[in-house]
Formats: structure tokens, sequence, C-alpha cells
């Protein structure tokens, strides 16, 4: 299966959306789509033996809609593009606002005599002229309102119905109704009918709702503030060195392996590792990390951060759409375009929406007809109907919140890829930890090297020769702390053969022809190796609450190492904020209990699951959730896998392993616990925004469609003017959009 995101065009409202995902899943070889009508994008995963994105754009084309396939790389500047596009319709729309809102205030004025039935004496008797009304109507409607009459005319030839629709048939019958007293009054006089028009509230109600749409644009334009302050980090040029010269290229011509040249106050063009020099760099907006980090040869260096003190030069390791920041815009535009599980009711409800409030429409005029006999009072009353009735609150309440939160998400080091995720977050109830580079610093070193033959004796080297030229091969933590202690030791290490990696227990192999195993102790009395000569050093070691890995040459064990993995400094602090949040807090470790427990106190964590084999990662996982508990599974090794893959939300350390990243549902780009605290508050501001955005748009149709038909008039006798009836309307979906953006002010509490 492939995935493309496609941009959209020609929606007016969320029956649009529901019309352009029919099109779409009706594509044979379309498995799944999803369009968000908050950022105009569909996201289309499909089988390409089956079908390709041409035939799905033109499976939008059909439905009356223009579809365009994003680039594949995300920091080119079609967000540029895009802006520019948003830019010129917002000029035509205001263009359209103002002649229509200053028509509509003339026609009003005019009209004040009619509506209040008193004799103003400045305003003109030619303002109240019919025909000079049908006039100054006809643009509005025709030219300022052209859109919503051909977009009707559209989904009337699709057989569907928009709000363009339910705007059409509204200010189009408030104005052909007005033409038969304009043209025949005596018939109305003759009928004993007041010959009033409405050219006014045709009028006003395309201006009004053009002002909101204006408004909603604009709105949604800053939904997606986040991405382009992502991509507005990246320069457009980079210094590179190309035979012995400096030379600038656009970003663009950046090719692998090139060697770039950074100064101090300049952001670094893309990813790579320093080859000369040092410096200190700014990677907050990438990382949520608020102090500089301190880099030297060797180092990796992120695209878009900003290099503070020191010129270095560093080689390019990856460009374009491999770069980190293009991987952050990628996930969270990916983020943006998916459904929430919360989204569902609404998508119900537009679905039959428009066709449901056209049905209530009819059957109010024909209600207050037969009532009344009043047809003036009929025509009112279904005009409001028609006018009122706004899906779009309905299909904005999700995505615009999720747009803004998971934007929000990126800029503070959290990358979510999906709504489901960010609303699953809100209802964890566990977390549990991976020890080892999750709540500990991941770069364990050796404290405590003890041999049989004690550590005078000239064989220490030679088992420590033996036990790291096996260990480089692995691409453990522990492994790693070996091989740099026997470096630093000054001991030359060999290639080993027959290399194996035990899962949970150790590893083994040949080196200078002798058989090596490294490992736990459990693995040793499995291995049947004697280990009573160091048994009290190694309870020693545990009891400290170290690591201890054994070292056995030829069948029999020689030495042991102790190593520490020091806690992160923000662990403690992060775990007694989920604490405090109502969240139980488990560690999960392959360590003995002695060790883990000795961690788990430190940080102040209750539960601990030790001895857990990486095997049994997603089991004991799976456990947990079996009590019936919503699990977030917290981890960064290859190990950590599965079990982020089956916890109800996988949260990765973003400084682990790309494969525990890509099983994973959130990223913390950062590897600081604090961000788990972020990620669940951000989650749970943000389900609180949607609930009260579906709360605004349902309240507002719940109730407005009613007192638009006249359910006040026996009690009250009053009746909603379609001039209010329009103004309402225009402005719920504006009302839920600036809702959403509040979240843009979200600020973690932190645990420090």
């Amino acid at each position: 299966m492939d995935t493309t995101t496609l941009k959209l065009r020609g929606m007016s409202c969320a029956s649009c959306a529901n019309n352009i995902e029919e099109a779409i899943r009706s594509v044979p070889g379309v498995k799944a789509c999803s369009v968000n009508f908050g950022a105009d994008r569909a996201s289309v995963t499909y089988d390409p033996g089956k079908t390709d994105i041409a035939t799905i754009q033109n499976a939008v084309d059909a439905a009356g809609y223009a579809a365009q396939p994003m680039p594949d790389d995300v920091l080119v500047p079609e967000d540029d593009a895009e802006r520019r596009e948003r830019q010129t319709e917002n000029r035509k729309l205001t263009r359209k606002v103002w002649f229509s809102g200053i028509v509509s205030a003339v026609l009003v004025i005019g009209s004040l005599p009619a509506m209040t039935g008193l004799d103003i004496p400045f305003i003109p008797m030619w303002l109240h002229n019919s025909w000079l009304q049908l006039v100054l109507t006809a643009p509005v409607l025709f030219w300022a309102g052209s859109g919503f009459f051909l977009n009707a005319w559209k989904a009337f030839k699709r057989h569907t119905a928009t709000m363009d629709t339910l705007v059409a048939i509204g200010t189009g019958t408030a104005y052909l109704y007005s033409l038969f007293p304009t043209f025949f009054p005596q018939w109305f006089v003759n009928q004993r009918l007041s010959p009033d028009v409405y050219f006014e509230a045709a009028a006003v109600i395309i201006a009004l709702i053009l002002l909101g749409r204006l408004l909603e644009n604009r709105a949604k334009g800053q939904t997606s503030e986040a991405i382009r302050k992502l991509m507005g980090l990246q320069p457009k040029t980079a210094r590179v060195i190309r035979l012995d010269r400096e030379i600038d290229v656009p970003i663009a011509e950046v090719v692998l392996d090139d060697i770039i040249l950074v100064r101090p106050g300049e952001n670094i063009p893309v990813d790579g590792k320093i080859v000369e020099g040092s410096s200190t760099i700014d990677e907050s907006m990438v990382t949520g990390e608020s102090y500089p980090v301190k880099k030297h040869p060797g180092d990796e260096v992120i695209g878009a951060t900003i290099n503070k003190t020191g010129s270095f030069k560093f080689r390019a390791t990856r460009v374009g759409k491999d770069t980190f920041l293009a991987q952050i815009v990628n996930l969270v535009q990916q983020a943006q375009g998916s459904k929430a599980p919360i989204q569902r009711l609404a998508d119900r409800v537009t679905g039959w929406f428009v066709p449901a409030v056209i049905a209530i429409a009819i059957l109010t005029f024909v209600l207050w007809f037969n009532i009344m006999g009043n047809v003036t009072m009929a025509l009112i009353t279904t005009v409001g109907v028609l006018i009122i009735a706004c899906p779009c609150a309905l299909g904005l309440a999700t995505p615009t919140s999720i747009m803004v939160g998971t934007g929000k998400g990126a800029e503070n080091g959290i990358l979510i890829k999906g709504a489901e995720s960010l609303e699953l977050a809100h209802k964890l109830q566990t977390i549990v930890l991976d020890k080892t580079g999750t709540i500990t610093q991941g770069k364990p070193t050796v404290t405590d090297y003890i041999t049989v033959n004690g550590t005078a004796d000239s064989n220490e080297l030679k088992l420590l020769h033996l036990a790291a030229s096996v260990e480089r091969n692995s691409e453990h933590p522990l492994a790693e702390a070996v091989v740099q202690y026997a470096r630093s030791q000054g001991v030359e290490l060999t290639d080993a053969k027959e290399f194996e990696a035990i899962a949970g227990s150790g590893v083994q192999g040949y080196a200078s022809d002798r058989s090596v195993q490294i490992g736990t102790h459990r693995w040793m009395t499995e291995l049947g190796i004697n280990t009573t000569a160091l048994r009290s050093q190694w309870d020693k070691l545990e009891y400290l609450g170290k690591t201890v890995i054994w070292i056995a040459v030829d069948g029999k064990a020689e030495g042991i190492m102790g190593i520490a993995d020091a806690v992160k400094p923000s662990s403690a602090s992060a775990i007694r904020t989920l604490q405090r949040m109502g969240l139980e807090v488990v560690m999960l470790t392959g360590d003995n209990q002695r060790t883990a427990n000795v961690i788990a106190r430190e940080v102040g964590i209750d539960r601990v699951l030790a001895e857990v084999r990486p095997d049994r990662k997603a089991a004991t996982v799976e456990t947990i959730q079996t009590e019936g508990k919503v699990v977030a599974m917290v981890g960064d090794g290859i190990n950590d896998a599965p079990a982020l893959a089956q916890a109800d939300v996988g949260i990765a350390i973003g400084t682990g392993t790309d494969v525990a990243i890509a099983a994973s549902d959130i990223t913390l780009i950062s590897g600081d616990l604090q961000g788990i605290v972020t990620a669940i508050q951000l989650s749970r501001a943000t389900i609180r925004n949607i609930k009260q955005n579906l709360f605004f748009a349902f309240i507002y149709n719940v109730a407005g469609i009613p007192i638009a038909a006249g359910i006040l008039y026996p009690v009250f006798g009053w009746l909603l003017s379609p001039i209010i009836a329009g103004a309402a309307m225009a402005f719920s979906s504006v009302s839920v959009v600036t809702n959403a953006l509040r979240l843009r002010n979200f600020q973690p509490v932190s645990s420090r």
C-alpha cells in the first residue's frame, strides 16, 4: 500500500468533505481515505497495483472538486505558495464583503420604514423603491454570492447537497419571492396581502456569510502556524566548501558528504556530523530543550538549529526530505490530516445534515402556511431555517483543534503521529517506563572490574581484551560501556568470530581462539558455569544498585564488571508529576530485582517489573492491559519496539533507535521524561477543546433551527429575522475555529 496527501480545492463545508471521502473510497484499490476540512487535505492509502493518483484525482474532479498531490519534499516552498493562494482568495473575498456590505447597508436603510412601520424623515423616499432594491441586490447575489449558486448547482447535478445549497435556496427564495410584489403589487393588495419585499434580507445574508467565510479562512490559516514556523527555521542557502573554495549554494543543491561551514549566529542548513571545530548549539526549536548543547568533532548536528558561539565544519549526512526537520514536518502534517475517533459522531451527523435541514425547511413552510395562512410568515421561517443551519461548525470542531494541538506538540519537542494517539493519551491510566535510556541516561559506564586472580595479575588486561573484542560487535549500551572502558585502559581489540547475541542474556563469540561468554548471572547458571569464586563481590555490587555482567572464558568464570547508568536529572520530578496527575507509573527492566529496586527508590516508583526478557516485554504490557487499564509504554531500544506496538499508546524516546520511533505513536525528541507529562497535558487540553467545540456546534444547531422555525412565536409572538439567522450562521464556524486557536496559548505545567 502507498499513502499520498492531496491538496483539495472547492470545499465550503463539512458536507463537501464527506462527498470527497465517498468519491475517493469508491475508487477500486483505495483502502482508506481521510479528508480534513480544516486543512483542505486528503490522506489516501491505496494499492498502486490497482489504481494511481491520477485516477483518484479524476474521482475528486468528477465529484465537483479539485485535488493536487502534495510534493514529496515537505520543505519545498509549497507552504509559501499555499499562503499566497489563501491571501489571493482572501483579497477576493474582502472585495466582495465590502461591496455586498455597502449595498446591504443602503438596502437596510431604505427598508427601515417598512420594517418599523414608521415614517423616518431623513431617509429619502427613492430608497424605499422596490425596483431600486431589486437592481442593487442582483449583483450582490449573482456576483458576490455567485459561488454559493454555482456550488449548489454542481451539488444538485451530483445528487448531493452542501451548505452552499442551503444558502442558495434561502437567499434565492427570498429574492424570487420579492420579485412578485415588485412586478405585481396590485395582485397582493387585491388578495389583502402586504406587498413586502425581502431584497435586503437576501443581500445582508450574503454579506454576512461572506464575512464569516473571510474570518474563517483567516483563522484556519493560523492553525498551521506551527508548521510554518518549523519550515521557516531552515536557511535558504548553505556555505559549502568545494574545491577548497567557500561558496553559497541554495539549500536544495546541498548533497550528501558536502563539507559545510557554519559561523556563530547562523542556522545549520542540514543534518550532519562535525569534522572540525566545536560550538554550543541551540536545539530548542526542534527538541524543546531550553539549554544550548555543546558539540565537538564526531557529534551530530540537526538542520535548522542555531549555532551560538564557535565556527565549525560538518559533513552533510541527511539532506532534503531525509533531514530531521523534514521528518518532523512530515509527521506533523500526517497527524494534522488524520481523524480522531471523537470526530466520527460529527461525521455521521454531517452526512445527513443538509438533506434533513431542507426537509425541516419544507415542513416549516407547510405548517405555518396551513396554520396561519400567511405566506410572509411561512417564507420568513423557511428562509431562517435554511440560513441558520451550519454543518461547517461540526466539520471544523475536531480538525482545527487537532491541527493546533499537534503543531503545539511539535513546538514542545513532541511528535504525535495521529489524532487517535492524541485523543487516547488523555485516557491513560498506567505509564510503563523502560529503565535503560528512558529513566536513566542510557550511557552506562564501568565502575568496577574484578577478576578471579585479582587486579594485580596481568591476566586482568588479557581478560579485558577478550571481553571487549567480543562486546564491540553488540549495539547494546552495556557492550559499549565495556568497549569504552577497555580503550581507556589502552587495550587493543581484535576481531571476534562466531559472534552471537542471546536476547536478555548476553553475548558470546571467539576472540584470540578463546570461547568467551559475557552476560547475566542467570545465563551463567544456565550454561553450567561455576560462579562461586566471585559470588560475594557480585552480591555487594548488586546491593549498590549496579548492573553486573559476568565474563567466562572457555567455560570458566573469570571476572565480573559493575556497570552504573546515571538517572536522568528530570526523571524523578517527571515521575512525581505523573503520579500527581493520577497515573500509575511502572518500571520495566531486564535487570535483576535488587538493581531495579535501587533505581526505583531513587525516582519514586513503587511497582517494579524486573528480570523481564526482551521477548517478554510486549506480553508484560498485555498483562497490565488485562487489568482493565489503558497503558502507555515508554522506551528507546530495538527490544522495546514490540512493547511499544502492544501498548495503547507507544511513546518513544527520540534519542533512541529508529525502530523504536517507528513503532511508537508519540516521540519525545529530547528524551526528557517531562515530555510525557507535556504530551498527556496537551492531549487533555486538546480533547477538552474539541468537546467545547462540539458542544458549541451541536447546541447552536439544536437550538438555532427550532428558533428559526418559529417555535417561540406561540409564546412570545416573535420570529427570528433571516438577517439575524445569517449572522449567527456566519459566526458559528468562526467561533469554533477561534476557540481552537486558544490552544496556541497552551503551556505545559513543568515538573521542575
